[in-house]
């Protein structure tokens, strides 16, 4: 998913994300030839990162459905602006896990990070907008809305931002390059809690600041604050986990070559591995062992999970009854238990069960959870935000680190870009169809959500014998 001018101290990073760090110092061995640079690598920089870039979005989240439909727009359209962010991440973010397996994870963790900034700029700016119309529909199947300035300039902003989204791919990788196998469990978990942590204070935060006189300004201008933290953040308390050529090992032909590149960063030298960096396409991604199969099955969660996320809101609105405040306490409650499972709860179960099991078990908890929601009733949808909390955080954390784990060394970024494509593409449908079958089908929506994730649940049983094959 607070600020000062300036570089953020390690201080107030400390105060942030100290209760999910504890165990990382000194957690590896001095004596261990294989890892030296993992020990220099604090997780305390990336995780801070993800908690505000997470933060940054939650902000938004629990007005975004009030604010579309008062800008003209309907389910359908709130469906459509939201699944502009994956839809352009589809594009950028193979590039970006590729560059980033090229040039190096901070650079190209700048580079997104920089993209969210100017995107949540554009958003801004539409606030103040005219509400001009530039199209009306009427239509038995999308409903009726009006497509207005303020709103396409919406679409932009989403579109851009989704087109340098590769935070969480590149993060992704990073941490692999920073971690153990053994504890690629344990730290995606981190990963999730500093998300969810930022889920946490981003919605509550939202519900403070749109009831003043600004309305929905404050919020928009509270991410774009955050977004600058964040850039901040990376460009002095980020190293590089990796540093690696251009295109492999060589030396330019000139020596006026040679500086520009040195000034702006880009000296072609040799990974700090020794090894040439590859370009792996798409065919050549697909032809390492059991990819294809996880790629398919992070297509079906990301289905899942974003028919859920577009119909949850308009469900809350028109059969709970719920405003931007109860919808922002709910997420937050939401959130609070999913760092509650990541943390206690998956440290422990984590030394006991297996990555694999732990998919399993997850994804069975999560389909549990969508149908737990059909009722409509309040006391039925927090206890589906026990299951949902249960379910996903165990299951995500294990499945990313299952991924890395196939992936291997070399192809980190590049597999990771690859899977947040497919996420984005599961996106765009899951987003889209969410918004079309709620206006159809209203709370019965949940039940296909469901049913997805219990073929999920049966399909991930073949992730047994994949652990088999890496040794685990």
């Amino acid at each position: 998913m607070s600020g000062k001018k300036g570089k953020i101290s390690e201080d107030t990073q400390e105060k942030v994300l100290e209760p999910i760090l504890e165990e990382d110092r000194g957690e590896e061995s001095e004596n261990d030839p294989e890892t030296p640079a993992k020990e220099k690598v604090s997780l305390l920089p990336l995780l801070t990162v993800n908690f505000i870039g997470t933060l940054g979005f939650s902000i938004v989240l629990p007005f975004l459905v009030f604010l579309v439909e008062r800008l003209g727009g309907n389910a359908f359209i709130y469906g459509l602006v939201s699944s502009m962010y994956p839809a352009f991440q589809l594009i950028g973010a193979p590039i970006l896990g590729r560059w980033s397996d090229i040039y190096g994870r901070k650079k190209v963790l700048l580079l997104s990070q920089l993209g969210t900034l100017l995107s949540w700029i554009i958003f801004l700016a539409a606030l103040f907008l005219p509400l001009t119309a530039l199209l009306e529909v009427e239509s038995e199947i999308l409903g009726a809305f009006v497509l207005t300035l303020p709103l396409a300039v919406l679409f932009l902003a989403r579109a851009f931002d989704g087109l340098t989204g590769g935070n969480v791919s590149v993060a992704n990788a990073y941490l692999a390059d920073v971690t153990e196998e053994k504890d690629r469990n344990r730290n995606f978990g981190k990963m999730s809690i500093s998300s969810n942590l930022g889920f946490i204070v981003g919605p509550a935060l939202a519900g403070l600041l749109s009831v003043t006189m600004y309305g929905e300004i404050m919020p928009v201008l509270g991410a774009v604050i955050i977004s600058v933290i964040g850039t901040l953040l990376i460009v002095f308390y980020v190293p590089e986990s990796r540093e690696c050529s251009l295109a492999g090992p060589g030396e330019p032909k000139s020596e006026r070559t040679k500086s520009v590149r040195k000034a702006f960063g880009y000296q072609i030298k040799e990974c700090g591995t020794a090894r040439k960096v590859k370009k792996p396409g798409f065919r050549e991604v697909l032809g390492l062992p059991h990819i294809p199969y996880m790629m398919g099955l992070y297509f079906l969660i990301f289905l899942g999970f974003n028919l859920f996320y577009t119909a949850f809101p308009l469900h809350a609105i028109a059969v709970l009854d719920w405003d931007i405040a109860e919808m922002g306490v709910y997420f937050t409650v939401l959130s609070a238990l999913l760092v509650f499972v990541q943390g206690p709860v998956l440290s422990r179960a984590s030394k006991r069960y297996s990555d694999a099991t732990l998919i399993i078990f997850g994804s069975l908890m999560l389909g549990t959870n969508f149908l737990l929601l059909i009722p409509g009733n309040l006391f039925l949808t927090y206890l589906a935000a026990g299951f949902f909390a249960l379910g996903d955080g165990l299951m995500w954390p294990s499945f990313l680190s299952m991924i890395s784990k196939l992936a291997g060394r070399q192809y980190q970024g590049t597999v990771q870009g690859f899977a947040s494509s497919f996420g984005g593409l599961a996106s765009i449908t899951g987003l889209i169809l969410g918004g079309l079958l709620y206006e159809m089908l209203e709370g019965t929506s949940f039940l296909i959500a469901a049913l997805i994730m219990y073929f999920v649940f049966l399909l991930n049983f073949r992730l047994r014998g994949f652990e088999k094959s890496l040794g685990a």
